[in-house]
């Protein structure tokens, strides 16, 4: 697949199928484009091109932890500067939950870059708060205080990264554990300046700003209730609201695997959304 070096990073990216919009799709938490590739395959079908990448330290992306931002921001703008290198135009953005995120932030930063925005899967509420540190800078902190970066390289979340990007190890071997657990101290605080707003990350103030076209695909657990995603449709100053004929289940986490038989629905809503606005 083709990267490009995007403010010093090689990013891995693939666009798939023709047309003259291009939608950028994003999965949650740290993962790989490849969950997303079923869905961009059913977008694509309806003349839209979709870009697909690894966001900075994900993937087959490369490796760079930095605490100057939170990790959307710095997604946003490595995106941007992503799209301004394929010199593309007529683009929109969407997300699943730190995709969503990452798509709030474009939309807040590059307003004059978009003709739309699409969020699914929206992260909000106390509960979110709670257990999403837990799961990775809390986890990160502890595992290196406790076993340095030989233990941080066997947590889940990088025997993942690093099967699909073998020079992430060395690379991670190659950190002091004391600067990594200041970097994770660092994210965890700017993670939970944003937590218990009612769409994470960004104020209502914020979400009233955006006026470009947005729709939004309401989650159904715990980290990402219907609530939250309504939440940023009565927020957002020009969206649409569409709901998949599912209800909330209390469990921490539904995996986007799960959602596998909605991704017809999703693909034509999006497809829709997209084309009309194109006129």
């Amino acid at each position: 697949m083709p990267n490009k070096n995007i403010d010093g990073i090689n990013i891995e990216y693939e666009i798939i199928g023709q047309g003259e919009p291009i939608l950028a799709l994003m999965p949650g938490a740290r993962r790989g484009y490849l969950e997303m590739m079923g869905l961009a395959e059913k977008i694509a079908k309806n003349n839209i091109r979709v870009l697909l990448h690894d966001r900075r330290n994900t993937g087959k992306s490369d490796l760079l932890i930095d605490d100057s931002e939170t990790e959307e921001i710095t997604w946003a703008r490595e995106l941007n500067n992503l799209f301004k290198s394929l010199d593309e135009k007529n683009i929109f953005i969407s997300g699943s939950s730190s995709g969503a995120r990452t798509a709030l932030m474009y939309a807040l930063e590059f307003p004059n870059d978009l003709i739309g925005m699409i969020i699914m899967r929206v992260t909000g509420g106390e509960f979110a708060a709670r257990r999403l540190p837990i799961n990775y800078y809390e986890v990160f902190i502890e595992t290196a205080k406790k076993g340095g970066m030989e233990a941080v390289c066997k947590t889940n979340r990088f025997i993942e990264y690093i099967k699909t990007n073998p020079a992430v190890k060395q690379k991670l071997l190659e950190m002091d554990a004391e600067e990594f657990i200041n970097i994770q101290t660092n994210l965890l605080s700017k993670f939970l300046e944003g937590a218990n707003l009612p769409v994470m990350g960004i104020t209502k103030k914020e979400l009233d700003s955006i006026k470009m076209p947005s729709l939004v695909i309401p989650g159904n657990d715990n980290t990402h209730n219907s609530k939250s995603g309504i939440n940023a449709y009565n927020m957002l100053g020009n969206s649409m609201l569409h709901q998949l004929p599912i209800e909330d289940v209390d469990v921490d986490l539904i995996s986007w695997e799960d959602w596998s038989a909605y991704e017809d629905e999703i693909a034509e809503v999006m497809s829709e959304f997209i084309n009309k606005n194109m006129k």
